[in-house]
């Protein structure tokens, strides 16, 4: 059985989960230069020494923010398995990836920001770690297309138009509502954008029965 955690770990671990949170919410609205620990602090209901504890810098915050995302797209890929068959794992993959970006909009969108202004924070490690996990999922897929299972497609523009599909709703939340004539998205609405997706991109690379 796991030992469980002492009382001081899990107060740093509910800390630090609190400080990220607050520098989401700061970074996504104002940016990496203009925000302050002061805020971070101040929007976490910690004090600033506190914050200066866990984190050293803002941008350790910011990294660890980015490390967080990277995080959950990961655990949105265990779905693209050699175990399963092709078309579950896309469904499953698609719909994981948009509850995700769902739920964690001001994250996908201060990442998209990050990319957008020269990705300055995206650490090397971060980079080859997003490199290694891509190279084993499309070898899960070419492994698929090898055994018939799929159409020759290139992997990794598949992919690609995956996370751009996926992202779009959460970083351009208001452009796809105005595209639903909607004030603001809803989970029915990322429900029927996993639906679309996935039957799309599936009639695209299965072959025919």
């Amino acid at each position: 059985m796991a030992k469980a955690r002492d009382p001081e770990e899990r107060i740093s671990a509910r800390n630090r989960r609190i400080i990220i949170k607050a520098g989401i919410e700061i970074f996504a609205r104002k940016g990496f230069d203009g925000t302050r620990i002061a805020e971070i602090a101040e929007a976490s209901g910690l004090p600033k020494a506190n914050v200066y504890y866990y984190f050293s810098s803002k941008e350790e915050i910011y990294t660890a923010i980015i490390a967080h995302l990277i995080a959950g797209w990961d655990d949105a890929l265990k779905y693209i398995s050699p175990e399963r068959e092709p078309a579950e794992a896309f469904r499953l993959y698609i719909k994981a990836k948009l509850d995700y970006a769902r739920r964690n909009g001001a994250e996908s969108r201060l990442f998209a920001s990050e990319i957008i202004q020269g990705a300055r924070f995206l650490t090397k490690k971060d980079r080859d770690h997003m490199r290694r996990v891509t190279d084993v999922h499309v070898g899960v897929v070419e492994g698929w297309i090898a055994a018939g299972k799929l159409l020759p497609v290139d992997p990794r523009h598949l992919f690609i138009m995956l996370w751009a599909s996926t992202q779009f709703y959460a970083e351009f939340e208001p452009v796809a509502a105005d595209g639903l004539r909607k004030t603001r998205l809803k989970i029915e609405d990322y429900d029927k954008a996993a639906a679309t997706i996935s039957e799309t991109i599936l009639k695209g690379i299965l072959p025919a029965s």
